[in-house]
């Protein structure tokens, strides 16, 4: 088993970047092989300053690169299918930043294609798993510390969106971190999906419905619900209220010291994810190091991915219809279980 896992990050855009410096300065066990990108230029800026680093604009050089034994994909989701394909005939490990696929049929391609190697290669990076707050609530209700888990409220508020994007976007670019973390709270698949569309605030652009309310309930019957509201302006924001049967736990909102002074009162909000989920990210990648060296993987499966992406799917249909969708998952493999 190798004691250094030598990777190759395709994708040098924003989350691309941000990895890139993370695995040279912070994560242990690993180092930064090459980088891809289209726009070359981009990928030989990123490696700057890290030795034996290579800039390559082509992922297949970067897979049949002999210094290469992992892979950190962070490409534009509609790109991950054929990387991922490529990346699990070569046997190696691999971390795929949200999401495994656009859709539930392409993610369900790559369910069965590691279902056909016979082990788990493929980490999907839903990173609020490894948030401390995340991690302190999930084992609340793993401990049953207040009893039975009943309902859950989230909140995601982004300051604003970039140009073109897209009402479906709010569901597959936001609420998939939602989705995610329901799943992982419950330990249960969500099994409907309703959106409702209200009162929509000026600051939307052209085509887009902000904020929205996603409805959800859990095989037990855990309801749950989503306020994504993505032009906010006042910060970025990810929140959790919890109910429990014996008491209430939030988590999230302000940061920073709450300051009461001369009549006024408060704290920080976070600008961005970055900001609000870096040391999530850090501990999250060097899980993923870690488990690999082992063989392993070390959080959210390519079974997770293809879940979210069939949540996504409903949520977007349910955005159109206005109806409940009910979430259509193929049977679980064996090897997820």
């Amino acid at each position: 088993m190798t004691k250094t896992l030598r990777v190759a990050v395709i994708g040098a855009g924003r989350m691309g970047a941000d990895h890139i410096q993370r695995l040279n300065t912070r994560i242990h066990g690993a180092e930064v092989a090459a980088v891809v990108d289209v726009d070359l230029a981009r990928a030989q800026a990123a490696i700057e300053g890290i030795p034996g680093a290579v800039a390559l604009a082509d992922a297949d050089e970067a897979l049949n690169n002999g210094d290469v034994n992992a892979v950190l994909i962070a490409t534009p989701g509609f790109l991950h299918e054929e990387i991922l394909l490529k990346a699990i005939a070569k046997d190696i490990p691999i971390l795929c930043e949200k999401p495994l696929t656009p859709d539930a049929g392409s993610a369900w391609k790559i369910v069965q294609a590691e279902e056909k190697l016979g082990h788990q290669r493929i980490q999907v990076g839903f990173m609020r798993r490894f948030d401390a707050e995340y991690a302190a609530l999930g084992k609340i209700i793993r401990d049953s510390e207040l009893g039975e888990l009943l309902m859950l409220h989230h909140q995601h508020r982004n300051p604003t969106t970039p140009p073109g994007f897209t009402n479906e976007m709010l569901i597959n670019d936001s609420v998939v971190h939602e989705f995610d973390a329901i799943r992982y709270f419950t330990g249960e698949e969500i099994t409907s999906v309703q959106v409702r569309l209200g009162k929509a605030t000026r600051n939307a652009p052209a085509g887009q419905h902000d904020p929205q309310h996603v409805l959800l309930e859990t095989e037990s019957g855990v309801l749950a619900d989503v306020e994504i509201y993505v032009n906010a302006k006042f910060g970025y924001e990810v929140a959790t209220q919890a109910s429990f049967e014996d008491g209430i736990v939030s988590i999230g909102g302000d940061k920073g010291p709450y300051t009461r002074s001369n009549g006024h009162w408060g704290g920080n909000v976070t600008p961005g994810f970055e900001e609000r989920f870096g040391a999530a990210y850090d501990v999250e990648i060097q899980s993923w190091v870690d488990a690999a060296l082992r063989g392993e993987i070390g959080g959210p499966t390519a079974w997770d991915g293809y879940a979210t992406a069939a949540c996504c799917e409903a949520g977007v249909e349910a955005q159109k219809n206005g109806q409940k969708v009910t979430v259509k998952l193929n049977a679980k493999p064996d090897l997820y279980r």
